[in-house]
Order: structure tokens, then sequence, then C-alpha cells
């Protein structure tokens, strides 16, 4: 009896010994990833976030010794995907991609099944992209300064196109609505795309535009580019001011993209994935393919990235709240 119980004794210890020695394990980053990663975007193939996370993916595979797997799951504007990367395993093999509707839609939407500060660990930022302010031809403004004095002359009738209600470039146009004190009409789009069509046909009169989108456009002189939405002018069109620059100060409304794992996930793997994921988006070879893409890289520091992150919440919660939008269920 004495024995067996000796045995007993000593199997449990050699099996707590076990669980320690793997609990140990899963959170030194030397040990990870021990897997494939999988990165996971929230939209479907094709569109800005895709592209990033194809970038970066295939730079981490090369970098880290396990393949980093790109998980398109869209739907709900980006709520599916955010909602199966935060019900993952947090031990780092799981990042999401986050957009700016990431802070939006728990302000926006009745029914969320995520916090934004609370399920999720932000590693960097990403990226950041500013919307080009640009109106037909037709519109008889030259400036920011000349469409705000002419919508106020014509309260209702100007109409601002976007890629759908509660997107980042819908409130950025009720940022620019509040601030200037003026009344213009939202129009929606299912999509840039069919927006995109219509503005340039003189359906609808003004747009928060992505640089992929816009600058060609403006370029050939279908559209006429008026500022840039960000706090300061963007590389790749240095000449045209911020709209802040132009006759709105304090003016800002920026998309961007960010690098979350599932709360939980060990803080030594996450400095891991930080460190590579800023080293990346530092690469010449990457900047190069952002800035084509008319972004700018943007690594940081964790803490910044939850800063930032939290910042945008409320600032995004405070313009859905007084425009008194409703996300569609």
């Amino acid at each position: 009896m004495l024995h067996r119980f000796r045995r007993v004794v000593s199997g449990c210890v050699l099996a707590a010994a076990a669980i320690s020695t793997h609990s140990a394990q899963a959170q030194a980053p030397e040990a990870f990833p021990s897997k494939p990663l999988r990165l996971v975007v929230p939209f479907p193939p094709g569109g800005g976030t895709d592209i990033l996370a194809r970038i970066v993916g295939q730079q981490m595979t090369e970098a880290m010794g396990q393949p980093a797997v790109v998980d398109n799951r869209g739907g709900a504007g980006g709520m599916i995907g955010t909602e199966y990367a935060m019900k993952a395993a947090p031990d780092g093999h799981t990042i999401l991609i986050a957009v700016t509707a990431y802070a939006i839609n728990p302000t926006l939407y009745r029914k969320v099944n995520y916090d934004p500060l609370r399920d999720f660990i932000p590693v960097t930022l990403g990226i950041s992209f500013p919307y080009l302010f640009v109106v037909h031809p037709s519109l008889p403004v030259a400036s920011v300064k000349d469409l705000i004095a002419l919508a106020k002359k014509q309260p209702g009738k100007i109409t601002f196109a976007s890629s759908g209600t509660g997107m980042s470039n819908h409130l950025a146009g009720e940022l620019f609505k509040d601030m200037a004190g003026i009344d213009i009409l939202h129009v929606p789009y299912k999509g840039g795309g069919p927006a995109m069509n219509d503005i340039l046909g003189g359906q609808v009169s003004m747009i928060f535009g992505t640089v992929l989108q816009t600058l060609p456009q403006v370029r050939a002189g279908k559209l006429r580019a008026l500022a840039v939405s960000s706090a300061a002018r963007a590389s790749f069109v240095p000449e045209l001011p911020t709209v802040a620059e132009a006759g709105l100060p304090e003016f800002q409304a920026t998309g961007w993209y960010a690098f979350m794992v599932p709360a939980g996930t060990p803080a030594p793997v996450v400095g891991k994935l930080n460190r590579e994921l800023t080293r990346i988006l530092e690469l010449p070879a990457v900047k190069q393919k952002l800035l084509a893409m008319g972004a700018e890289p943007w690594p940081t520091s964790a803490e910044k990235a939850r800063e930032f992150i939290a910042a945008e919440v409320a600032r995004w919660s405070r313009v859905v709240t007084k425009a008194g939008l409703k996300g569609s269920e």
C-alpha cells in the first residue's frame, strides 16, 4: 500500500512539473511561435486590410520560422472576424488586424459582442491613411472655406457620399459637418466603388475618399481635391493642405489598422510580436508597398497603440452619439 501511495505521489509531482514547464514555455518568447500564426482579416479578400495582412504575413513567415496564414472572416462591419479572434487561445498565434470600425462599432450598433478596450491587447499600430476631401468639379468651390460658405448659404442642399452608414469616411463627414456648423446631406452607399461612381457622375457633391480611389481621378481632372483629412500633410500629396490648415482648425479624421491579440496573451509574447511587427513595418520594401496604397507605416509601442485606440473609441463615440447614428442590425 505504501509503495502504491509513493508511486501515486511521484506521478502527481511529475505531472505538476510537466504542467509548470509547459506553462512556462507557453509564456517564454523564445518558445514562440510554436505553430502557424493566423492573421485574422475581418473583411473579404482584396481590400486594404487583406493587402496589409499579406504584405506583413510574408515577412513574418520568413522571420519567425512558422507560416503566417491570412484568415478572411468578413461580415457585419468587421464584427464577425473580430469576435472570432477574441475567442481564440490567448497565446499570440491568432492576431487580429483591426481597422477604424473596431473603435466605432461598439457605439454604432446595439449588440456588439466585444469590448474594444477589454477583450484585446494592442500589439502595435500598423498603418494610418488620410482621406482626400474631394468635390465634383461642378461644385463652385476651390477651398474648404469656400465649401463651408456655400453650405451655409444652401443648407441641406450639398450632399456627401460615404461607403456606408457608420463607416469611417461617413464619420469624417459627420465630424466635418459638426465642426463647421453646416447642414449637408449624407448619402450612404454599399461600398466605396458605388460611391465613387456617383461622385464622378455628379450625383453627389463630395466625399472623404481613399487615396487609391480618388487621387487618380483628381490627377485626371475628374475631381477637385480641397484637402487631406489627417493632422499633418501626406507625403504622397504634400501640396494639399490639411482640412485644419484650410479653414477648420483641429479637424482630424484618419483611417488606421492595428495588430491586436486576445486579452490574456502573455506580455513576453506581446513584446516579441511588437518587436517583429515594428521591424517589418520599417523595412524599405514594405514601406514602398504601403505608400503605393496611400498609407503611411505607423509602428508604435504597445502602450502607445493602447492609448491611441482608447482615444479613438472615445472620440468616435461622441460623433456617433451626437449625430444620432444607428447601424443596421
